[in-house]
């Protein structure tokens, strides 16, 4: 069993935002396995289904992206699951727009999110796809930029990128990460 967990922010207000790509990543996921993330359960949106032959739990903390490890310490502890049963989609300001960067286990890098999964996991030891939302132009604020919602044209370039979770997810679990990196990471959108 795997838990896929995209970060992200609940609420309309944060709907499209950089920030939740990790969400709307999920979302898509979701879509293309037919499962509906519609339980509220840990504190966040959560939908069951398979993909890939393995039973994952599709999980939206709805607890804001600075506290998701709360939502996933409950989920990891429930569920009775190692951070190697872990994947975790997330925005990175450090990548251009459409680079992916697929990593085994690693630090922060600076986000909140994976800091406070870190912290509540007290471990690193888990898959991520990060997903590249670009750096902030000169003199624009790092909250205000990952708060902004994608222009049309960032909406093509991202999405591109979302097209190919479901397949980066899969093969992360049908062959690791090491697989999953050789094949995704360093991946432009057209």
């Amino acid at each position: 069993m795997y838990v896929i967990l995209g970060i992200g922010n609940p609420g309309k207000q944060y709907e499209n935002t950089k920030h939740n790509i990790g969400f709307i990543s999920l979302d898509y996921l979701a879509a293309s396995c037919g499962i509906q993330i519609n339980k509220i359960k840990h504190k966040a949106l959560i939908g069951e289904g398979r993909l890939a032959g393995e039973k994952v739990i599709l999980v939206k903390p709805q607890t804001y992206v600075n506290l998701s490890g709360e939502s996933l310490r409950m989920i990891m502890d429930f569920y009775k699951l190692t951070p190697e049963e872990l994947i975790v989609i997330y925005d990175d300001v450090s990548l251009e727009q459409g680079r992916v960067r697929i990593r085994a286990k690693g630090s922060d890098g600076g986000h909140n999110g994976i800091k406070s999964i870190i912290y509540h996991l007290q471990s690193d030891d888990f898959c991520r796809i990060k997903i590249g939302v670009g750096t902030p132009p000169p003199h624009y604020d790092l909250a205000d930029w990952v708060l902004s919602k994608f222009s049309n044209e960032e909406i093509k370039v991202v999405s591109q990128v979302v097209d190919k979770v479901p397949d980066m997810v899969a093969e992360i679990m049908k062959n690791g990460p090491q697989s999953a990196m050789n094949r995704f990471n360093g991946m432009v959108s057209k």
